[in-house]
């Protein structure tokens, strides 16, 4: 048999040895995966566990044990958690020592009567050693054996991890979310492809460097190559991954991203509307995005730039200068048929070749033409031009320009004097309008008072049995309840509030209850506003 052991020398560190049985049932090429599960059916058969059996084959052999140590390449140390695990399915104390059992009776073993033996040496003494699983092969055995994994589960488990990792190491540079329809594509039709969204580059485009291309490519082969897609069982074509090695190919190659750049449609920015550059800081902002974007075209750097509103004039008349004579670089190869390379059809071939060179020719003719309007189209809204004309009309007529001036600034005044009325009179009215509903709040709170106080006082005529000392009778009730109403209808709302007050004190005592009723009633007829011949009860 072949087992593998480890010892931990004091001063070179882990080691890794290799050792044969007495019984060579295993080739020695027998990795150390093969040979630890035939030690567990070995030691199955026999009711061991398999510390048990490897410590019993090392006794019953230590010289041979020891004659055929041979040290290996080291490999990975495994990390804390793991061997926290092998501890604890294997634990490197083996305490439990079983030796092997004497031969039968009848065994005759080197004898005359036993022709077929021949001893040929004896055993040495046994030795205790300390065997140590050890090794990558035996840390993915482990782990397998832990979960109740099956060998492609968990290769297919250990890639998915592998490529998570990866994007956990990703610093979100080069991230992007990936369109279901750019992963869907066809790799032949890879002229259509955005070369830079497909590496997830898309936010940086011709402003991108090697170096993320080149990260940017490796994430996204780790994450979509075939043979990864393949271990986390997800069956997806090639297509992707094809289009991403194209993508590759052709921005690591300078004149084909070059020739990929000048058709490169998603780097361009949109002209503004004169609405979009009503305010000069948006003209200024978006029109220098759109100038910035087609400065890449330029052969001559750097680029004049667009300025602001305390450009010069001769400042702003370089810029224009330059941009109606713009020497730009722009060809629209990438857009060309394919020529076939065959030897055959060589008309055919020229026939291809010239109808690619017009097209490119009309392409180039029409970006003059779509330059030119673009540069009309800022001229036309650019107010410091407008600023400038007038500027010069103002040194022929300038009493005229500081009449225009003056009235300028009048109405600028005027409609500063108007707004500001409007302010005020604007806060004026929230002012009001919240005096307002403050008012009916506290109107609707105190009518609020007043239900609940004659509730209160309804009820507290109610608790004290409507003064009788027995069953009240309906005229008794009708009396009580008469002179209530009468009181309530009479009596304003601070004076209901002080009867309330005197009611809860006298609480459900019925004489203190009806002195505070008839010192109410007495003070209503003492104002004039109740009769004391109309009431019944507190008089």
């Amino acid at each position: 048999m072949q087992i593998s052991l480890v010892r931990k020398a004091q001063a070179k560190g882990p080691l890794y040895f290799i050792t044969r049985t007495a019984r060579p049932t295993f080739p020695l090429t027998a990795s150390p995966l093969y040979v630890m599960e035939a030690l567990e059916e070995f030691a199955r058969e026999r009711g061991w566990t398999v510390e048990q059996t490897i410590r019993a084959l090392i006794d019953a052999n230590p010289a041979i044990a020891e004659d055929n140590l041979e040290e290996e390449n080291e490999t990975a140390i495994p990390s804390p958690a793991e061997q926290y695990y092998l501890v604890e399915a294997y634990p490197a104390d083996m305490a439990d020592v079983e030796t092997i059992p004497p031969p039968p009776a009848d065994w005759k073993g080197d004898s005359d009567a036993n022709p077929s033996f021949r001893a040929l040496s004896t055993l040495s003494p046994p030795v205790n050693r300390k065997i140590e699983p050890y090794g990558a092969a035996f840390l993915a055995y482990a782990r397998r054996k832990r979960h109740g994994r099956t060998f492609s589960e968990d290769d297919r488990i250990q890639a998915a991890a592998k490529a998570k990792r990866v994007e956990d190491d990703d610093d979100g540079e080069i991230s992007e979310p990936e369109d279901p329809m750019m992963l869907a594509r066809d790799a032949k039709d890879w002229r259509g492809q955005d070369h830079y969204a497909v590496l997830g580059l898309s936010k940086y485009r011709f402003k991108a460097t090697d170096e993320q291309i080149k990260k940017a490519h490796r994430k996204k082969v780790l994450k979509h190559h075939p043979d990864k897609k393949a271990a986390t069982g997800q069956e997806e074509g090639d297509s992707f991954f094809k289009c991403i090695q194209k993508a590759h190919e052709i921005l690591t190659d300078p004149v084909r991203r070059r020739q990929f750049d000048s058709v490169d449609e998603a780097a361009d920015v949109e002209p503004p509307s004169k609405k979009e550059v009503q305010k000069p800081s948006a003209f200024y902002k978006k029109w220098n995005a759109v100038f910035e974007s087609e400065a890449r075209f330029s052969n001559k750097q750097p680029v004049p730039k667009l300025g602001d509103d305390n450009s010069t004039k001769e400042e702003v008349e370089e810029f224009y200068d330059f941009w109606y004579n713009f020497d730009s670089w722009r060809t629209f190869e990438y857009l060309d048929e394919d020529v076939p390379d065959d030897n055959e059809g060589r008309d055919h071939k020229r026939h291809i070749e010239k109808k690619n060179a017009n097209a490119r020719k009309k392409r180039k003719s029409e970006d003059i033409a779509r330059l030119r309007k673009l540069v009309d189209d800022c001229l036309a809204m650019d107010e410091r031009i407008k600023r400038f004309r007038q500027q010069a009309s103002a040194q022929k007529n300038k009493k005229k320009i500081e009449k225009e001036l003056a009235a300028k600034k009048e109405a600028e005044d005027k409609a500063k004097a108007k707004a500001e009325a409007d302010r005020l009179q604007k806060e004026e009215d929230e002012r009001l309008k919240a005096e307002k509903e403050a008012g009916k709040k506290e109107k609707q709170k105190a009518k609020d008072a007043v239900k609940k106080n004659k509730r209160v006082v309804k009820a507290s005529v109610k608790d004290v049995n409507y003064f009788a000392a027995t069953q009240p009778s309906s005229q008794e009730v009708d009396a009580v309840l008469d002179d209530v109403d009468k009181i309530l209808a009479n009596v304003d709302p601070d004076e209901l509030a002080q009867l309330v007050s005197q009611l809860n004190i006298a609480g459900k005592d019925g004489a203190k209850v009806k002195v505070a009723f008839s010192e109410t009633t007495g003070a209503l007829v003492g104002a004039g506003k109740l009769k004391e011949s109309d009431l019944k009860v507190f008089k």
